[in-house]
């Protein structure tokens, strides 16, 4: 499948969003990470979507594990290869193992998730599946987290399947591609 819009180079880019695109793309391990030399094309509004994405990951109150685990499970259920292949690599600086990538796969049901992971990857399913959670899910990840983590966890799950429609939406290919 073709992209629905080309990777920018510097014209397109403008030289601030170059920049930060071609270091965005070494930190991501590649030469051309897509989704930066696309996105990069909205000049400010690529800037300020970089700024509140990064308050949330890598930025955020959550342990970096968790923020992974978070993205890593939003982009299986909503099938976003490209958000699979990056957070595949940030997830293993994060602790995220080959088991715990199956595990998550697999789901909260799966076997070996601790109480916390447990809760944190349900909600990650309903709030997918439902744009909401109930009060149950609520409860549970209450257990195991304050406000305003509860509110990072429900904005970072947001962020990331917005991220996910994005992609899919303007087929931006997988790096490398």
């Amino acid at each position: 499948m073709r992209p629905r819009i080309s990777p920018g180079r510097l014209r397109e880019l403008g030289p601030i969003n170059w920049v930060v695109w071609q270091v965005l793309s070494k930190a991501a391990g590649t030469d051309d990470a897509h989704l930066f030399s696309t996105l990069g094309r909205t000049r400010g509004l690529f800037r300020g979507w970089l700024h509140y994405s990064g308050k949330l990951m890598p930025g955020g109150r959550l342990p970096r594990h968790e923020s992974e685990l978070v993205i890593l499970r939003v982009a299986h259920l909503r099938g976003c290869e490209y958000e699979m292949d990056h957070h595949i690599r940030l997830g293993k600086r994060a602790g995220v193992t080959p088991e715990i990538l199956d595990r998550l796969r697999t789901g909260p049901d799966a076997p070996g998730w601790s109480d916390k992971h447990r809760a944190l990857l349900a909600a990650v399913d309903q709030l997918v599946r439902t744009r909401d959670l109930d009060d149950a899910h609520w409860t549970s990840l209450a257990e195991h987290y304050d406000e305003r983590s509860l509110i990072e966890i429900v904005l970072l799950v947001n962020q990331y399947e917005g991220l996910a429609s994005t992609i899919t939406a303007l087929r931006i290919q997988r790096d490398g591609v």
